[in-house]
């Protein structure tokens, strides 16, 4: 038998992958304590044959049996804290949740036998670029508890290839955007965490949007991003399981489309797409925020044969407002139905 755990597969990545796994013809059971993933996005990415198992990250002896008992073969590991401005107020709980919570996911890799692991990581691992666009060979030091905590998992993981045999590919995500284009899934935190989303919320009447600074060293002041749609990071991880059931050793690959977008582009963008004013103020920078982060994927392009299908940030935004505007309680309406 084989199949996949997802866990963090109730939440914005993880349910796009899970849609993607199911549609390819993967067997998977989610694992999600749904302190920030919707039971709504589980069923509506899964369907009605996908298990949801409601549970702690940290609690390997759960782990070890639904891997065990389901005869899986890969673990895609979401399942994390992921607010840079948090992880600087709290780091304590980011180390607990995403350090401990993968070590933890690990160690019932190992206990279940279970050897392949696609790891959910970030740019965030970079801090300031000396260079751009950044490849997989930059120096990584992260100016932020949540960056910290992703390369503290990067750097056990070799150590776990050598004395236990598990092959594990990292996708340094750069900034995950947009919706599902068919309008099924997307994006619902609470508070709201990412730009697009934010900016949206704010054409749409609820509240301003602030925006973060706007004296970087950038052409507008704004912070430079690459946006890369949350479906062309699905198709990303289905590669990155495949190879590695196919033999294929450790590496870190980068995930974004390499175009620089500003802050005040994507407010452009949603004011275009959506046809209505962005609020906005503007306040100091937060704490950790590095001005320019874009990245090179020509190694996963070249190696894996991915290609975003959603490179246009005006195509993301698209998507993003698309279901927004038919989800406008997010999960919560469907939920209650």
């Amino acid at each position: 038998m084989s199949g996949v755990l997802v866990t963090g597969g109730a939440g914005y990545i993880g349910s796009h992958a899970v849609k993607n796994l199911v549609r390819q013809g993967e067997r998977v059971v989610i694992y999600d304590d749904l302190s920030a993933g919707h039971r709504t996005a589980a069923r509506l990415a899964g369907g009605e044959g996908t298990q949801l198992v409601e549970g702690d990250i940290r609690d390997a002896a759960r782990l070890t049996s639904v891997l065990a008992d389901n005869g899986l073969d890969t673990v895609m590991h979401f399942a994390a804290w992921l607010s840079v401005g948090d992880s600087v107020r709290d780091p304590a709980g980011y180390y607990r949740n995403n350090v401990i919570g993968a070590l933890s996911v690990l160690d019932a890799m190992v206990a279940a036998g279970v050897k392949g692991l696609v790891f959910s990581s970030t740019a965030a691992v970079f801090g300031n670029p000396e260079e751009t666009p950044i490849t997989e060979t930059h120096p990584t030091r992260p100016i932020n508890a949540y960056g910290e905590t992703k390369l503290a998992i990067e750097r056990a993981l070799p150590h776990y290839s050598r004395a236990y045999g598990i092959r594990a590919i990292a996708l340094r995500y750069f900034n995950a955007a947009g919706a599902d284009p068919e309008g099924q899934l997307g994006e619902h935190h609470d508070p709201e965490l990412h730009v697009i989303p934010r900016a949206i919320d704010a054409a749409l009447g609820r509240g301003t949007f602030q925006l973060f600074g706007e004296d970087y060293d950038t052409p507008d002041g704004t912070c430079l991003r690459d946006y890369v749609h949350v479906t062309d990071l699905a198709a990303a991880h289905l590669l990155a399981a495949r190879a590695l059931r196919e033999g294929a050793e450790s590496t870190v690959y980068n995930l974004g489309n390499g175009r620089p977008t500003s802050v005040r582009e994507v407010i452009d963008a949603v004011e275009r797409i959506t046809g209505r004013p962005v609020p906005y103020t503007t306040g100091p920078r937060r704490e950790g925020d590095p001005g320019i982060l874009f990245a090179s994927s020509a190694r996963i392009r070249r190696e894996l044969g991915w290609a975003p299908q959603y490179e246009d940030v005006g195509t993301i935004v698209e998507t993003a407002w698309r279901w927004r505007d038919r989800h406008p309680r997010g999960y919560a309406a469907e939920a209650a139905a």
